[in-house]
């Protein structure tokens, strides 16, 4: 991954980015989505069911939210 592919979500103009890392928790290096931090934007990993039933309860609380994940 790279930087551009972390910016493609600025134009969806979350609140929160959710990335689901599959079974096991992994981070990006924080180069990599500082784009999307100083967007405002916040930056969440965690593992990819941990990602879904957080978007959930985000999206029944009308929160702005986006969730790239990895089955």
């Amino acid at each position: 991954m790279d930087e551009a592919n972390f910016a493609y979500f600025i134009d969806l103009k979350p609140d929160v980015l959710l990335f689901g890392t599959g079974a096991r928790q992994r981070f990006a290096h924080p180069r990599l989505y500082r784009t999307l931090t100083d967007a405002g934007i916040a930056v969440e990993f965690m593992t990819t069911p941990a990602a879904c039933r957080t978007y959930n309860i985000l999206v029944a609380e009308d929160r702005k939210v986006v969730a790239a994940v990895l089955l």
